[in-house]
């Protein structure tokens, strides 16, 4: 066990020593005789217990300390104290990393902790096997060596890592990898791999399946409003249950027709590869066929519909698209607004970029439903839907296509008073930005 050191015992001893070699000096008149003596003898006595300290502490295997008198003992059990407190605090840390490192192996995905510079400092067992790594042999390798695909280059030296990428494994092209990263410890990043080829896969599947069915449904159901008009155009008949039969199955079927283009444009933007940056859209022309549009819709409900735009503002995107976000947007206000309401369109600039508006004046929507508005077929009414003809859509659409611009749809409503949607679009769209 380890005590204290007492310095006043250790100085009486000291002088107790001095003391008597004095009085040996006096008794046979060698003072400084025995002085010298006494000195020499304290100073070979404290390398002696200095050398065994260095070779218990170098060369022994043993953990016990050597045994000493006096000041000597209180530094071998100082030494051994403190030897045996890092012990302990290594074991607990031996243990932690153990812990730490069987979780990780435990883990479905692949785990790189690389530091600054894009050294790989540590990898799991899956990380082994997905990536091709090999342990330790690629310890201190540039993971960006060893994964060369341009689009993980540029994600690993671009220091944006909010959103993970999806990326061909390097050693399967037929997986899929998310890959996502984030700080870790001091100047260290934990890459997290995934493979998601199965999701991937499905989400395939689902837009082909999509896109096909509502392609070959198309041609059926023109068949059928054919014969529907020209049956309308011909009967005599004044059964006024078959009338209502005929305009009933041909409001269905117009009403499918819009569902299945809806359907073929969300299917089109969604495996959309245009990019962006290649073509400027001419926003204030957009909306000028867009009012026309919005006023051949207006007749029935007689809103009073304004139009605040900024003329000199275009922005880079596909064109197709913007006009199908917009659309849906300034038709949904026409279309939920009580008769004889008041619509804004607003389209400026702003100082972090363009902003698209849609005010109106109506009923409002309930905060439960605003989280869901762009869901498919998420009905916040389902019977006066049905009655609009809406396909449930539309909102739908405006997600993805803004999602294809860098933008973000944001509601705000107060039930009674009316709603707004807007979204922003980025600085970096705006096509004057770029020019000379």
């Amino acid at each position: 066990m380890y005590y204290p050191q007492s310095w006043t015992r250790s100085l009486i001893r000291f002088c107790f020593f001095v003391a008597m070699t004095v009085a040996l000096g006096l008794v046979f008149d060698q003072l400084l005789l025995a002085l010298i003596l006494a000195l020499s003898a304290l100073l070979i006595s404290n390398y002696f217990h200095l050398y065994r300290l260095t070779r218990w502490l170098w060369q022994s295997r043993s953990l016990s300390p050597p045994s000493a008198p006096g000041i000597w003992h209180h530094i071998y059990e100082g030494v051994y104290h403190l030897q045996r407190r890092n012990r302990s605090k290594r074991k607990s840390l031996g243990e932690l990393i153990k812990r730490f490192r069987e979780g990780s192996e435990a883990l479905p995905d692949a785990v790189v902790i690389i530091d600054n510079e894009a050294r790989i400092v540590w990898c799991n067992r899956n990380a082994r096997i997905e990536l091709g790594l090999h342990w330790p042999e690629d310890n201190g390798r540039r993971i960006d060596n060893l994964i060369r695909h341009p689009s993980f280059v540029d994600f690993l030296h671009q220091g944006d890592y909010q959103y993970p990428i999806e990326v061909p494994a390097p050693t399967n092209p037929n997986k899929i990898f998310e890959y996502r990263i984030m700080e870790y410890g001091q100047d260290q990043l934990l890459l997290i791999i995934r493979d998601i080829s199965r999701v991937s896969q499905l989400e395939e599947m689902r837009k082909d399946f999509v896109a096909n069915v509502s392609h070959e449904l198309k041609t059926p159901l023109t068949v059928i409003n054919g014969y529907l008009e020209v049956l309308e155009v011909k009967d005599d008949s004044s059964d006024p249950i078959l009338k209502k039969a005929l305009a009933e199955m041909g409001s269905q079927t117009q009403r499918m027709q819009v569902l299945i283009e809806d359907l073929l444009i969300l299917s089109r933007i969604e495996s959309s590869n245009e990019r962006i940056f290649e073509k400027i859209v001419d926003m204030p022309a957009m909306f000028m066929q867009i009012k026309l549009e919005a006023e051949a819709l207006n007749k029935d409900k007689g809103h009073k519909i304004k139009f605040n735009i900024d003329e000199d503002l275009s922005v880079y995107g596909v064109e197709t698209e913007l006009r199908s976000a917009c659309s849906n947007l300034i038709f949904n206000a026409i279309h939920y607004t009580p008769p004889n309401g008041k619509i804004e369109l607003i389209w400026k600039r702003r100082a972090n970029g363009a902003y698209f508006g849609v005010k109106d004046n109506g009923d409002g929507i309930e905060d439960k439903h605003l989280r869901r508005l762009t869901e498919r077929f998420y009905r916040i009414d389902k019977a006066r839907s049905r009655k609009t003809g809406g396909s449930g859509l539309g909102l739908s659409i405006v997600k993805h296509v803004l999602h294809h611009h860098n933008a973000v749809l944001d509601v705000n409503s107060v039930v009674g008073k009316g709603s707004e949607f807007s979204f922003l679009l980025p600085q970096e769209l705006i096509a004057d930005e770029w020019d000379d």
